[in-house]
């Protein structure tokens, strides 16, 4: 079975046994102010675990898309990747272990319904407890796993120290401890802050090398150490964890929540490895386009040596993280998620240097991907030609820099030097040292850096609130009409435009936007038309505090790298929030009502019948790019 056939079957599986089917939700998180990416299938449901009351129920499945960061550098072996499809099905105070464990085994062995996977190469692991805290061994999980193992006529016994005593006779259940077992968005419960929610979890492992015959453990760095399912030999791969999230903590320690709740999450990519009998996740079907791209670029076979095959399975991770994230509109840039997006593109032709490959490859890698999920993925193919674009530019950009950085690198140029001057990344110099045993020292980077910042930043103390020079009559009317234009661009060019930064004065606005093409002249007529008309329609501009939260749903638009309190202020124009042309975070001051932006106070010129003396006060007098992904637009009121 390949990867959509796979994502189906789980997906009515579960819609068969009662569960709303629910669309993935972004990658970038809207509501958790705690991570810059999801990275987990149960980072949407947070609210929902905690006891709010989910749109579809108390039953819930879906594919979540997922892009862990901190994997970056794991990335190279056979079955870590950053980006993954999480396969998940949740209970919310409904059912518990007993059906979930039941039917999780049902979906992994059986042949008609679910994956008809091997039994005897399945392997379970539940949580040995933690008494110090009051949180008792997970019997429960593991009983209803032997029994289960029994119904197949399998005799499964239960190790109760497999770190320390390996795997045993006829063991197929595994206690462990909190680092191995407990699941929570802070990680063990030692490290919960107050009002997070965690659990126990039951992990499921696929043994592909029942026999033994590769000697995977063996062959392996830690074949001086005890093979059991966690080891990182890579014999056995988890493919999939129930966790029972039923504890929050506060401030008297560890309390069952109100309700308890299920999170299954699996991640598709191993599933479908595990299908296919292939330890290796970059064999899938996904990956094959890709592949052969690679293959032929670079005139070499996939896991010819260990030296390309890492290099490989890099870049086939990375453009497609890269392709989600520039789909959601997270373009290269230096801050934030765009950093990201940015170093998962340059890490990819800085490896594709290993396979030989002196050409742009990324947009080509990008299209294979789009094709490969836009069924599912019908943003992708929307937004093709903004990913196909800021891949290409990057990547050209970027090609240039790593050839003069390559050669002061060689010459032992200092790192500090390497990035202010030749634009090299500190990421890159590090990786590059350490291939040749060298360690970067970083600490002595930083404090240059900060020190470099420090003079960058008296050169540009003169910072205006909101972006607004003064509180003048005419700063204010252009204020109202940068948020105008804002909307505009969005509604001609697409939702990724988002500020990346304003300057107002009293004579013109200035804004700066995530977009990779120049806008066209059509496209900046069309933008002056919309905002004439909004000013012509007088429609009123109101001002609301309202929770962070709510004003984040709503969708309005914040500033760029603004850290926001709980409680907010939200500017709209229009009748209503929820249908407003534009709602922003914003302080103000803003004019009452868009027929101001058509006059001053000062001339008086509105006519009898109320109607503006002025056709079309909005002029855009300036379109220019001021940074690779970023454009720039000045514009004026007449």
């Amino acid at each position: 079975m390949n990867s959509q056939e796979i994502r189906t079957r789980f997906l009515k599986f579960f819609e068969k046994r009662g569960h709303a089917i629910v669309p993935s939700s972004a990658i970038i998180p809207l509501n958790d102010p705690t991570t810059l990416f999801t990275g987990s299938g149960m980072q949407p449901m947070v609210p929902y675990l905690l006891g709010e009351k989910h749109p579809s129920g108390t039953r819930i499945t879906d594919s979540q898309i997922c892009f862990r960061a901190q994997d970056i550098e794991e990335v190279g072996d056979n079955r870590h990747t950053t980006f993954f499809e999480m396969l998940g099905n949740w209970s919310l105070g409904d059912f518990f272990k007993k059906e979930q464990i039941t039917w999780m085994w049902g979906f992994l062995t059986d042949k008609e319904e679910g994956l008809g996977l091997d039994p005897n190469r399945l392997y379970f692991t539940c949580f040995k407890g933690s008494p110090e805290i009051g949180i008792p061994k997970d019997t429960d999980s593991s009983k209803l796993w032997q029994d289960l193992f029994k119904d197949k006529g399998i005799d499964a016994k239960i190790g109760e120290n497999p770190e320390i005593d390996g795997m045993q006779e006829g063991e197929r259940i595994f206690y462990y401890p909190d680092k191995k077992n407990w699941w929570s968005r802070a990680g063990v419960p030692a490290n919960m802050p107050v009002g997070e929610p965690g659990g126990p979890d039951t992990e499921m492992f696929y043994d592909f090398d029942p026999e033994n015959k590769q000697n995977i453990h063996e062959k392996s760095d830690w074949a001086g150490e005890p093979c059991h399912v966690n080891c990182d030999c890579g014999r056995f791969v988890e493919i999939g964890n129930n966790v029972f999230m039923e504890y929050i903590r506060t401030e008297n320690g560890y309390e069952k929540l109100k309700q308890q709740n299920v999170d299954f999450g699996g991640g598709l990519e191993r599933l479908v490895a595990a299908t296919n009998d292939d330890s290796d996740v970059f064999n899938i079907d996904v990956f094959s386009a890709p592949k052969k791209i690679l293959e032929g670029l670079s005139n070499t076979k996939y896991a010819t040596d260990k030296k390309t095959t890492y290099a490989m399975r890099v870049i086939l991770d990375h453009i497609r993280v890269a392709t989600f994230l520039i789909a959601d509109g997270v373009v290269p840039s230096n801050k934030d998620q765009g950093y990201f997006t940015r170093r998962l593109i340059r890490r990819s032709v800085r490896f594709s240097r290993d396979l030989g490959v002196n050409k742009n490859f990324c947009s080509d890698i990008a299209s294979e991907y789009i094709n490969t999920y836009k069924d599912h993925y019908d943003h992708l193919e929307k937004n093709k030609e903004l990913i196909l674009s800021e891949l290409s530019v990057e990547e050209e950009r970027f090609r240039q820099t790593l050839e003069d950085g390559l050669k002061h690198f060689e010459r032992g140029e200092d790192p500090f030097i390497l990035y202010t001057t030749y634009g090299f990344p500190i990421e890159v110099t590090e990786e590059l040292a350490k291939e040749k045993g060298v360690v970067v020292d970083r600490a002595s980077f930083d404090k240059k850096m900060e020190e470099h910042q420090k003079l960058s930043r008296a050169g540009g103390e003169q910072k205006f609130k909101g972006g607004l020079a003064d509180t003048s009559e005419a700063t204010i009317r252009l204020h109202t009409a940068h948020h105008l234009l804002l909307a505009a661009l969005r509604e001609i060019l697409g939702d990724h435009v988002h500020q990346r930064g304003s300057n107002i004065t009293a004579e013109r606005l200035r804004i700066d936007f995530a977009h990779a093409q120049k806008v066209t002249p059509e496209e900046l007529a069309k933008v002056e038309e919309l905002v004439n008309g909004w000013i012509e329609a007088k429609l009123p501009m109101t001002r609301v505090e309202i929770p962070r939260e709510e004003a984040e749903k709503v969708g309005a638009q914040m500033e760029f790298g603004a850290k926001y309190p709980d409680m907010v202020s939200v500017y709209f124009v229009g009748e209503n929030l929820e249908n407003a042309i534009s709602k922003e975070f914003c302080g103000g001051p803003h004019v009452k009502n868009t027929a101001e932006l058509g006059f001053s106070s000062r001339d008086n010129s509105m006519g009898k019948e109320g109607q503006l003396n002025i056709e079309r006060p909005f002029k855009i007098i300036k379109e220019e790019a001021v940074a690779q992904g970023v454009r720039r637009i000045k514009a004026v009121l007449s």
